[in-house]
This record gives C-alpha cells, sequence and structure tokens, in this order.
C-alpha cells in the first residue's frame, strides 16, 4: 500500500489513526501493531510469515542475551544468531538471483533463477537494518531487552516507516513506546499532519510531476501522455536534453524519497513517536561530504555507528581508515540494490570521499560558490550510475550521450514546457519554502489555507493520475 493513493489517505489512515486514538492506553500498541501488519500484508500476503519469524528470531535471541548476561560467549552466539537470520532474509530474496547471474556471468554457466524470490518483500531492506539495531544494542547493554513482544512487533513493522524508513533504532522509541499516557498531545498531533501534508505534496506535486520529463526523455513513461515531440527515446536526444533529463531524475528521486521520509515523520507525530530527521537539503551542500550529511541520514548514521566505528573508524591511521571507508561503501551500494550500477555507484562515493578527506575538503571550504556547482555535478554522475540499469537507459548509452556531446533533439521545448516546474523545484531544494512557512505558521488562518489547498491540489492529482510509484520501492 502507497501513502500517495485514494485507499490510504481516506480508508486505511482514517481508521487506523482512529482506532489507535480510541485504544485505551495500554492496548495502543496492539492496535498499532495489528494495523501495520494490516498494511504490511495488504499487497504481498505472503510474506506476512516472513516478518513475524524476523520479529521472532531478534525478540528471542534478545531475551537469551539478557538471561545470559553474565555469559559473554553465549551472548555473542545468539548475537550471531539474530543477526545472521535477518541478514538471511534480505539475502535471498534481494541478493540470490543476483548472485546467480554473476555465477553465470564469470563462468559461462546457466544456473537458473530460484523461484519465488523475484518480488522482494515489502520494506525488507529497511526494517531488517531496524531488527539488526535492536540486538546489537542490546548486546552492547545500551537498551534493555524488550519483554513483550507486542511492543517489539510494534516497533518493527511501525507503519509510518516500514516502506520508506527513516531506519529508526529501537532506543529511538523505546521511552515513547512504554508512555502508555499522554504519548501524544494536539500540538504534537498538528505538527505531524503538517509534515505529512508537505511531504504528500512533495511527493505527487513535484516528484511525480517532474519524473515526465526524465521518461520523455528516455522514452519510458507507463501512463504518461505523448508530448507533441512523442518519448523522445535516449539514442535520439541531444546530450543536452540527457543533462536536462539527469537533472529531473535527480528532482524526482529526492522529492520522491524525502517526501515519503517527511509523511513517515508526519504520521509518527501523529501516533506520538518522534522519528529522526532523514534529509536536510542535501542540494545544497558544499561538498560530497557535507552532501552525505544531508542525504539519507539515518542510513548513514546506521553503518557509521554499526559498522564505520567498530571496524575502527579514524582512530587506527589514514590507511585503516580509508579501508573502513571502502567496506562501508561498497555495503552502501549493496544495500541499495542487487545491480553491479549500485555496487559501481557506492565505490564511486568512497573515491570522491577518499579524495576530499586526503586532501581537497579544506580548499572546498575555502570556496563559497564553486564548492556547489562541484557537488551538484558530482552528485548527478552518481545518479547516472544509480539509474543505468533502469528500462530504457543502459549506462554506456547514458554516459556516451551525458559526454560525447551528440546532437539530437534540442532541450529547448522541455525547458518550455517544464521550465516552470523545474524552477519551482530549485526553490524547494533551499531554505526558502521552510522560512515562508515559518513566517505563516503563527497564523491559523494563512496556515490552514496553505495546508488544505496543498492538500487538495495534492488529492486531485492523486484521482487523475494513473501514475504514482515510489521509487526505493526497487531498493
Amino acid at each position: 500500500m502507497v501513502f500517495s493513493t485514494v485507499l490510504f489517505l481516506f480508508r486505511f489512515l482514517p481508521i487506523a489513526l482512529g482506532l489507535y486514538y480510541l485504544s485505551p492506553p495500554k492496548l495502543k500498541n496492539l492496535s498499532l501493531f495489528i494495523c501495520s501488519l494490516v498494511f504490511y500484508s495488504w499487497g504481498e500476503v505472503r510474506f506476512f510469515p516472513i516478518m513475524l519469524v524476523l520479529i521472532l528470531i531478534n525478540y528471542i535471541c534478545g531475551l537469551c542475551m539478557e538471561k545470559f548476561d553474565a555469559n559473554p560467549h553465549m551472548r555473542k552466539v545468539f548475537l550471531i544468531v539474530s543477526v545472521v537470520g535477518s541478514l538471511s532474509m534480505l539475502l535471498v530474496f534481494k541478493y540470490t538471483n543476483f548472485i546467480v547471474d554473476t555465477i553465470n556471468m564469470v563462468s559461462g554457466l546457466a544456473l537458473p533463477h530460484l523461484e519465488g524470490v523475484s518480488v522482494l518483500p515489502l520494506g525488507i531492506s529497511f526494517y531488517t537494518f531496524q531488527t539488526m539495531s535492536y540486538s546489537i544494542d542490546v548486546y552492547r547493554r545500551d537498551v534493555e531487552t524488550e519483554h513483550n513482544i507486542i511492543d517489539f512487533g510494534a516497533y518493527v513493522v511501525m507503519f509510518p516507516q516500514l516502506i520508506a524508513g527513516p531506519i529508526v533504532k529501537y532506543r529511538d522509541v523505546s521511552n515513547q513506546l512504554h508512555v502508555y499516557k499522554d504519548r501524544y498531545n494536539l500540538k504534537q498531533i498538528e505538527e505531524g499532519i503538517s509534515l505529512f501534508i508537505f511531504g504528500l505534496a512533495k511527493k505527487v506535486l513535484l516528484a511525480d510531476t517532474i519524473s515526465a520529463l526524465w521518461h520523455d526523455v528516455i522514452g519510458n513513461y507507463n501512463g504518461a501522455t505523448m508530448t507533441s515531440m512523442g518519448r523522445v527515446g535516449l539514442e535520439n536526444a541531444s546530450s543536452g536534453l540527457v543533462w536536462l533529463g539527469l537533472i529531473a531524475y535527480g528532482f524526482q528521486l529526492y522529492f520522491d524519497f524525502s517526501g515519503y521520509s517527511m509523511m513517515g515523520i508526519g504520521m509518527g507525530k501523529m501516533l506520538g513517536f518522534d522519528f529522526p530527521d532523514n534529509f536536510n537539503l542535501p542540494y545544497i551542500a558544499n561538498s560530497i561530504t557535507d552532501f552525505w550529511r544531508r542525504w539519507h541520514i539515518t542510513l548513514s548514521s546506521w553503518f557509521r555507528e554499526y559498522v564505520y566505528i567498530p571496524l575502527g573508524g579514524n582512530r587506527r591511521g589514514i590507511k585503516r581508515q580509508i579501508f573502513n571507508m571502502f567496506v562501508v561503501w561498497a555495503l552502501t551500494g549493496i544495500w541499495h540494490g542487487a545491480n553491479w550500477n549500485f555496487i559501481l555507484w557506492g565505490l564511486y562515493y568512497f573515491i570522491l570521499l577518499t579524495i576530499e578527506k586526503v586532501f581537497l575538503l579544506p580548499h572546498l571550504k575555502k570556496s563559497k560558490v564553486w564548492c556547489h556547482f562541484y557537488t551538484l555535478f558530482f552528485v548527478l554522475i552518481g545518479w547516472a550510475l544509480f539509474v543505468g540499469n533502469e528500462q530504457g537507459v543502459g549506462l554506456v548509452p547514458l554516459f556516451t550521450k551525458l559526454f560525447n556531446f551528440s546532437g539530437g533533439v534540442s532541450p529547448l521545448y522541455f525547458l518550455r514546457n517544464y521550465g516552470v516546474l523545474l524552477i519551482l523545484s530549485v526553490i524547494c531544494c533551499t531554505p526558502i519554502p521552510q522560512k515562508i512557512w515559518d513566517k505563516i505558521k503563527p497564523h491559523t488562518v494563512p496556515k490552514i489555507i496553505v495546508l488544505g489547498l496543498l492538500f487538495i491540489l495534492s488529492v486531485g492529482y492523486i484521482v487523475g493520475s494513473s501514475n504514482s510509484p515510489f521509487l526505493y520501492f526497487n531498493f
């Protein structure tokens, strides 16, 4: 079930919130757990047992680590069981056929794909990391073991952040999970509604509309209306048009993912939970290092805390630090998808971040203008790697078009048709909208008008559109 649908907005969400608010304090987590399981099972009920098994593995291992508190060996055994159990689910469903394809490519064999794992379970990349963070934190004694399986299940499968993050560590919400009275207030609910509407507008009014430009360029847009020039196709586009399409893809990915995260954070506040921020205006970054402090913040935080620092971080000299960065970015690429273009994308950022770490970052900090152009250029190249396996694209044809400077269909037509939307997208990547909202927010009537108009426009777009995918379903 996707957030930006009539089914979710006018059926599931009102019912789930109504049941949650009407439930007695001690039954709120049960209500949340049941509603979240319904949400999870709506599209692919066959994956329901996988979610339950993952919950049970980590719940039982947490209890066992507590029971063997004085036995370091047994605690480590149960930690390994929980981590292997979680990762095995991810490996089987996300990477099995990729491994088979790689073996076939290298060896010349024709091993068949494993049937039944072609469809990725909803949100598995996100909730796997969440369950692992719980088990690791219990092992480290950073959090107390959860004894109530309903409370633990509500944490793992909580629907606002299940499919798109942010990646919420157990310790981020453990206190709120156990506050049964006065978990939320009207001000918090109001703030949550505002965040949800802004996130919805980002998703459907910006991401879904700007995506049409990218798909017109590559000639692959299901449900799109043909332009007067038709769907161009990568082979017919000029280099200028391909660069324009890639910029549109960068906007789409940002507004799509940050919009979903904002909706999740907003719904979390409606339920009385404070989820961590996931984006902080990444396109105004002044370096690649700064970009990754602003983009998918909870994923970077997870890898830093559970991979980079345990490997030694920056405490063992520059050579070991670079090796640790290599491991983190190889894993980051693999996490995003079972395809070689994602691994290349991760290693690409490892190289850029290493260059900045070794010598470039001090020079970037002295700059006020060119550092931003440098960052945006290399981020765009990164998105070209990221999208290289999409139907109608291909890494070699895409990079040939980007850097061969060949002729073809001019970008002028598309600039005229998408110019206003591109300008609006640029503005929404800056602090300007937040500054405007900060001035409106203290005044009740203008605030209601703005939120009401955004919500009506968003719903109108949803009703009139046949295409509102969420890109991170693929990752």
